[in-house]
């Protein structure tokens, strides 16, 4: 557990639950799965995989945006799906003690209907990475916190903005305070393993423009 406490204690506090629950050496929060697995992909710069065609929108949009190219398969799931030629899994839809598996990248999802409702009024807004890769875990804590080192300088401000100096490309991807104080607290309630079975379309079925 992080001793010293922070502006960002919550976050760091239910980062510590998920790995321990997990057995995942790392967690990172993040503001969903979607975001999460964008993350991973652009810090691994991935431009190519498969993967099923039963998802989520957002999901395929996010590739889009990427260019990656990505090839949609008729593969069915429940819990969680690899993006084929990777180590990287969406796990939008478990959460189990223990499930953490060495060498792999989970993003996980937290909302309505997830395995913890997390979230202002019901709307999805937290998520979180599994990793065991300690470079990658520092500089993905990084990027989704706008670059910031949380723990290096561990209250908000602009003077520590300026002390920083330095920031990569990052994102706007950091959970409430809130958020992570309620999920610490429904992680406590868990009973048994979540894996949950979705019947999503088929999104070779959706045109995007």
């Amino acid at each position: 557990m992080t001793m010293i406490k922070t502006t960002y204690q919550a976050i760091f506090d239910f980062e510590d639950a998920l790995a321990e629950y997990t057995g995942a050496p790392y967690a990172i929060a993040t503001t969903g799965c979607t975001h999460g697995l964008e993350l991973c992909l652009r810090y691994y710069n991935i431009k190519k995989f498969e993967q099923t065609a039963f998802t989520y929108l957002s999901v395929v949009q996010m590739y889009r945006q990427l260019g990656i190219d990505y090839t949609l398969t008729d593969e069915k799931w429940s819990g969680e799906y690899k993006l084929h030629g990777t180590n990287i899994w969406d796990s939008a839809r478990k959460l189990a003690k223990g499930m953490y598996r060495k060498g792999d990248i989970h993003s996980l999802s937290f909302g309505i209907n997830k395995p913890l409702t997390v979230g202002r009024h019901g709307a999805l807004k937290a998520g979180a990475i599994l990793l065991d890769d300690a470079t990658a875990y520092k500089e993905i804590a990084r990027m989704r916190a706008d670059g910031r080192d949380l723990k290096a300088y561990p209250h908000t401000g602009a003077t520590e903005w300026a002390e920083q100096g330095v920031f990569k490309q990052a994102y706007h991807y950091m959970p409430t305070l809130d958020d992570c104080r309620v999920g610490l607290e429904l992680l406590k309630t868990i009973e048994g393993d979540i894996d949950q079975g979705v019947d999503y379309p088929d999104l070779r079925t959706i045109k995007f423009e």
